[in-house]
């Protein structure tokens, strides 16, 4: 007979695995201080990133080739697809589940204490996320979900945009607008400090949004449904017995996890780990580019990340996409350390060996 498998945390990685473990037919117990409550934030992912058992209806909307704006306009040769957050949380069935509304006040990887006093054994998997700290970097994001028809019909998906019509200045703290679309309806437009430490309040962040939008003669009444973002960029503990977040999967230098989770959590429902050597020495690299990032100055981070878009495609999808692609990791972060202008390839050298480096990305 099969241990039971106890997952903590029913976000997208916590929920996913549960779902694939089930689907293996293993016993499962899930714990979360609240199992029914539903997903909020907009996930999204690159088409090619996403694991072939994943219904296609939890897609909201496809773009064949987003946008990038740096110093210049960059055409990314690669599907992106933003997810009908809803759609992908009932998607993920926990049928046959044991479903327990706790919280978890102590685990390892045998045995899990709640608050109530249930003291339970099995294959224990982290699924609980990342607790806010000052040392972590943070991501944080100020939306509004506004009506497509108020836009020009030719307004491009901007999976980047640091274009600088927020009312900032070039020594301000940068940050860059964030634009998809949620369905044929509407459209989310978001203002996201990359990552800071501390990372930019969503206040700032609205104001600067609201101050894009004006100068882009888009209009918004100030009542439009909004989303707020906050969440460390930095943390986790790769290995197993821990998935999504609490198990290092986040990107560092995009925040991006959840495509992630779902690739990996077939591996982990059978009691594998996605962590091989290679994927632990690519994050590496890749926690190597977050220093970079955080050192730079204001004024040129969209130099960085002109000399990004300007890679070859599957660089650039190395680098940001999948855990395994060591060459691949390396030959983007050689290929773009080559493009920069000398000043800036000294002061990401400095930050790699982690010597100083400023605060916010």
């Amino acid at each position: 007979m099969h241990a039971e498998v106890i997952i903590c945390g029913l976000g997208p990685a916590g929920r996913a695995v549960a779902h694939r473990t089930l689907a293996h037919g293993l016993p499962v117990t899930v714990i979360d201080p609240h199992p029914e409550r539903g997903w909020t934030p907009t996930y999204a992912a690159w088409a090619d990133e996403l694991p072939d058992w994943l219904d296609p209806a939890v897609v909201a909307a496809t773009v064949d080739r987003p946008t990038a704006w740096a110093v210049g306009e960059h055409r990314l040769e690669r599907a992106y697809q933003v997810f009908d957050t809803a759609a992908l949380q009932r998607s993920l069935t926990l049928d046959g589940a044991r479903v327990i509304a706790d919280r978890v006040v102590d685990l390892d990887a045998r045995t899990v204490r709640t608050a109530a006093g249930r003291t339970l054994t099995g294959r224990v998997l982290d699924a609980r996320g990342l607790a806010r700290s000052p040392r972590r970097a943070e991501q944080t994001a100020y939306g509004m979900i506004l009506r497509r028809d108020t836009l020009a019909p030719d307004q491009p998906t901007l999976f980047m945009d640091w274009r600088r019509d927020n009312g900032t200045g070039p020594d301000d703290p940068p940050s860059f607008l964030y634009a998809v679309p949620l369905g044929p309806d509407t459209i989310l437009a978001e203002e996201t400090c990359l990552a800071g430490r501390p990372a930019l309040d969503p206040a700032v962040l609205r104001g600067r949004l609201e101050c894009r939008l004006r100068a882009r003669g888009i209009p918004f009444a100030g009542t439009e449904p909004v989303e707020r973002v906050r969440f460390p960029v930095q943390g986790g503990t790769p290995g197993r017995g821990r998935i999504g977040a609490a198990g290092g999967m986040i990107h560092p230098a995009t925040g991006y996890s959840v495509a992630a989770a779902l690739r990996a959590a077939d591996t982990v429902a059978v009691g594998g780990t996605p962590w091989t050597a290679q994927a632990r020495a690519v994050a590496a690299l890749r926690r190597a580019g977050l220093r970079a990032l955080l050192a730079l100055p204001p004024r040129d981070l969209p130099i960085f990340f002109e000399a990004f878009f300007a890679l070859p495609a599957p660089l650039q999808r190395a680098y940001l996409s999948g855990n395994a692609d060591l060459r691949g990791t390396a030959a983007a972060m050689r290929g773009l350390f080559a493009a920069l202008p000398p000043r800036l390839r000294r002061t990401l050298a400095t930050s790699v060996a982690g010597v100083g480096g400023r605060a916010t990305a």
